[in-house]
């Protein structure tokens, strides 16, 4: 009787351990996906620095393939800014920041202690190839600030929070706001002729995000009738222009990021 008891009481803490193992294991598919695209950002970021590094940023030739690299290198940025901007917004300053106007409102403050910001990354890159005589030491610095932040990104307090489908929906309601209030109105990319191009990759990439989650949260994935109107929001900035100036704006926000926005708040509060 004893032994039938103890022999019970054993396969119960299996049976136990194996629900709790299963509730903490990590959602193949989407966590698969987050540490793929950061580990093709940051060595994107890797060649970038390499290459500023063996650089002449006197010769305008290597001055212009430089420019083009840091265009490509924003491009994988995009793909992970889902991510990036919710989970540590304090390093994403040293990827892509601090924004322009940021520093504009410090015009008296900024060069004395404690007020001056610090930032790094490729928008001040980008811009700071636009100053007379670019030093590429300087430049060098702005890049390697932003691939030694990465690691944050791969620390178990941040990736613990894909864990949660509610950091996904927060995750999502930060990047639809920013489709209306960023990233199409060139406030964080200097160069508005990549403004559009940007977005279209932006879009694309977070559709495979999105994938990747209703592959690991079936009991919480996006509605096929949300996946339908971004579908929609693609093809709608895929048909546009790549001038800045003949994209339109309000049905974009109008059509588009307004409805998927009270969509995705409807799921925060309800799912």
């Amino acid at each position: 009787m004893k032994g039938s008891f103890f022999l019970f009481s054993i396969l119960l803490i299996v049976l136990l351990l194996g629900v709790s193992f299963k509730e903490t294991v990590l959602p193949s598919a989407y966590t698969s996906h987050y540490y793929e695209q950061i580990k093709a950002f940051n060595k994107c970021e890797e060649v970038l620095l390499k290459s500023i590094e063996k650089s002449d940023l006197k010769n305008e030739g290597d001055l212009k393939r430089i420019r083009l690299e840091i265009n490509q290198t924003r491009l994988q940025m995009k793909a992970v800014d889902f991510w990036l901007r919710y989970l540590e917004p304090i390093s994403y300053k040293k990827i892509n920041g601090p924004l322009p106007a940021e520093w504009e409102t410090e015009v008296f403050e900024k060069f004395e202690a404690p007020y001056k910001r610090e930032g790094a990354g490729l928008t001040l890159a980008a811009l700071y190839l636009d100053e007379d005589k670019p030093n590429k030491d300087q430049l060098s610095d702005l890049i390697r600030s932003s691939v030694g932040v990465i690691s944050v990104y791969n620390a178990d307090s941040i990736t613990n929070l894909l864990k949660s489908k509610d950091h996904f929906y927060l995750c999502n309601r930060l990047f639809l706001l920013n489709l209306a209030a960023i990233y199409t109105t060139g406030f964080e990319c200097p160069d508005t002729a990549q403004i559009i191009p940007e977005l279209k990759h932006m879009l694309v990439s977070t559709f495979d995000i999105y994938t990747a989650f209703n592959q690991s949260f079936e009991s919480a994935a996006l509605p096929q009738n949300y996946l339908d109107l971004y579908k929609k929001t693609v093809a709608f900035v895929g048909k546009q222009n790549n001038n800045y100036l003949q994209f339109d704006h309000f049905g974009f926000i109008k059509d588009y990021i307004n409805p998927l926005f009270s969509f995705n708040q409807k799921l925060i509060k309800y799912s």
